[in-house]
């Protein structure tokens, strides 16, 4: 199969945060949660180092604290891994699994709008995984950036069609992010 050219037409499911074990092995970070996803045999492309993917072939996976630890065909050193540490590994889109109805990737959910109830509250800029049970969303309105936990708890819809993610937030939590007022300033003075 011919590679992908377009960024968009990738998605990622892991991240590699440093080198493991002496032999070209690398913990990542994972992004799906769908059970078996990583496994001996999958071909992953790393996110472009001046400009070029990298095409990779796992031979094996293992859990190693909190993270996975991926062994790839053909990089057998510390010194050959450590080109890897801080890039994305991805798959082409066409190739990311089928989720039951109902559930979504979280890549998806870039560029959506936000409403607490039927109050926008801006567009999901970015995703922070590993930050708590669920991920943040981080979602920008103007100049004001909030962290909003995409829990199911506080969850209502999500509607990729119209690019919109609807929730039902606890009171409060969109001030915890807020900057002080002049009364709050004067308080903590005292």
């Amino acid at each position: 199969m011919a590679e992908p050219e377009l960024a968009a037409d990738f998605i990622t499911l892991a991240k590699v945060v440093k080198t493991q074990g002496r032999h070209g092995e690398v913990a990542v970070e994972t992004f799906s949660d769908v059970p078996g996803r990583f496994a001996a045999g999958m071909r992953f492309f790393a996110s472009p180092e001046g400009g070029k993917r990298r095409e990779l072939s796992v031979t094996d996976v293992w859990p190693h604290k909190g993270h996975l630890v991926l062994k790839f065909a053909g990089i057998d050193s510390i010194t050959e891994a450590e080109v890897l540490v801080g890039r994305e590994l991805q798959v082409p889109q066409i190739e990311r699994a089928h989720l039951e109805p109902g559930w979504n990737y979280v890549s998806d959910l870039i560029g959506c709008d936000v409403f607490d109830r039927d109050r926008r509250i801006g567009t999901v800029e970015d995703i922070q995984s590993g930050a708590g049970e669920a991920p943040l969303l981080i979602v920008k309105s103007g100049k004001r950036e909030v962290d909003v936990p995409f829990a199911e708890a506080y969850l209502r819809e999500v509607d990729l069609a119209h690019k919109q993610v609807k929730m039902a937030l606890p009171e409060g939590m969109l001030e915890l992010d807020a900057p002080l007022t002049a009364e709050e300033k004067a308080e903590q003075k005292r």
